[in-house]
């Protein structure tokens, strides 16, 4: 983690927490991952710099208000893109409509489980926007999912403490370990799904 990043959260503490956050949320790049900066966070309250309460606030603040921003965006310009029907959107109208009413019946799920799945967490708000799901599903998963995601990094971070400098040189990896832990359990879910769906020999 660069020490100019620890400085600036050390100093600013909830303010460069929300900071980070949020620009990452709206599509900026950071040069530290948000999971990193909330883990960091945690290991400060460890330290009895900051407060959980607070930190967890300003977290779920800036989550949950910059992937708001990215599909309040592709909700209204959802239409006008899907209309144009540009190159990098090879799918019907149909077919999303089709997608748009499974998301909103059953497919919540997928929306929560890719809100905490890294490298794909601001395309998920993305899809939804650009689907048009109704707000009254996703603001809530959103709402949620910041909640889990946040407070899973910060809780780590804290329980790391007293190993913090020993284990911060592993810290890289974090993303790629949470990717494929997230991926398994999607691919669980979705595994269960299927052998309900399977119909019986009676029917």
């Amino acid at each position: 983690m660069p020490p100019e990043i620890t400085f600036y959260i050390s100093k600013y503490g909830y303010l460069a927490i929300f900071v980070l956050i949020f620009l990452q949320e709206t599509g900026v790049p950071n040069p530290v991952p948000n999971e990193l900066v909330l883990m960091f966070s945690g290991y400060l309250i460890y330290s009895g710099i900051l407060y959980f309460p607070l930190v967890l606030l300003a977290a779920v603040s800036a989550d949950f208000i910059g992937t708001n921003i990215l599909y309040v965006v592709f909700y209204f310009s959802g239409a006008y893109i899907i209309g144009h029907k540009p190159r990098w959107l090879p799918i019907s109208p149909k077919t999303i409509n089709k997608l748009t009413r499974r998301m909103s019946e059953g497919g919540v799920w997928m929306i929560y489980l890719g809100r905490l799945t890294p490298f794909i967490r601001g395309y998920t708000s993305v899809t939804a926007g650009l689907l048009q799901l109704s707000p009254k599903v996703f603001l809530p998963i959103a709402f949620i999912s910041a909640i889990t995601w946040s407070g899973v990094y910060v809780i780590t971070g804290k329980l790391l403490g007293p190993y913090w400098n020993s284990a911060a040189v592993h810290f890289s990896h974090i993303k790629y370990i949470m990717l494929i832990i997230l991926l398994s359990i999607i691919l669980i879910v979705i595994t269960i799904h299927f052998i309900n769906k399977k119909p019986t020999k009676e029917e």
